[in-house]
């Protein structure tokens, strides 16, 4: 356990450092008025090159930004089990301490989300009904690979049924290739804004592991 906690920690703080890092490079490396209406991107001849590989696609951008409901359903059905978990036990310090991380971690990336909205590092390709919108790090990729890996954690935990846990894996694997491929064939993100997403998810979940592994420690040996 102690090893597990810290190759979370570690893999945790590497990811959060690798993508403060590149947030920085996109705000310094080859940054050009290309974007709509005179708005600047870092990186900008590798941005323009995929962006113009892929075209843009609305249908697969509408479909994704649907699909992008089913991670947020996810955090209600966890949000429900500790709402029963709280009713029944009568006290918050009785829920299981995971389920309370998990809040405060979904808390965390809804925190983050709200930060580069209010605080944009690049805006889309495209106008999204005449308006420019903040596009970094990709909203829907963040959220994607902030959840799903949690279902899939939380689904080795508590599921007693080896089936269970391989269709749940099996989904978030296929689910999250969708999600992420799809928005960066879609055309309504840099690729480099879907690069800070899958950095920044990195880390987040990362650090949710060192938590829970962690207070798993401190319950196995008895330690308040």
């Amino acid at each position: 356990m102690k090893d597990n906690t810290r190759g979370a920690l570690f893999s945790g703080v590497i990811s959060l450092l690798a993508f403060t890092v590149w947030t920085i490079l996109i705000q310094t490396v080859d940054v050009q008025a290309v974007g709509p209406r005179g708005s600047e991107v870092g990186f900008a001849a590798f941005n323009v090159w995929f962006h113009q590989l892929t075209g843009v696609h609305m249908t697969l951008y509408t479909v994704t930004d649907w699909l992008g409901l089913v991670p947020i359903f996810i955090c209600i059905c966890f949000g429900i089990l500790g709402l029963i978990q709280l009713i029944r036990r009568k006290s918050l310090l009785k829920v299981d301490p995971d389920i309370i991380l998990l809040g405060v971690y979904y808390i965390l990336v809804i925190a983050c989300y709200l930060l580069f909205e209010m605080i944009p590092i690049n805006y889309r390709p495209i106008l999204i009904d005449g308006f420019l919108e903040a596009s970094y790090p990709s909203s829907t990729t963040l959220l994607v690979l902030s959840v799903t890996p949690t279902l899939v954690f939380q689904s080795r935990r508590r599921a007693r049924s080896g089936a269970v846990k391989t269709a749940t894996l099996i989904f978030a694997a296929v689910f999250s290739a969708f999600m992420v491929i799809g928005r960066l064939i879609a055309g309504v993100h840099w690729v480099t804004d879907i690069i800070g997403s899958v950095l920044l998810s990195a880390g987040l979940f990362s650090l949710y592991l060192t938590a829970v592994t962690y207070t798993d420690k401190r319950k196995k040996y008895g330690i308040q």
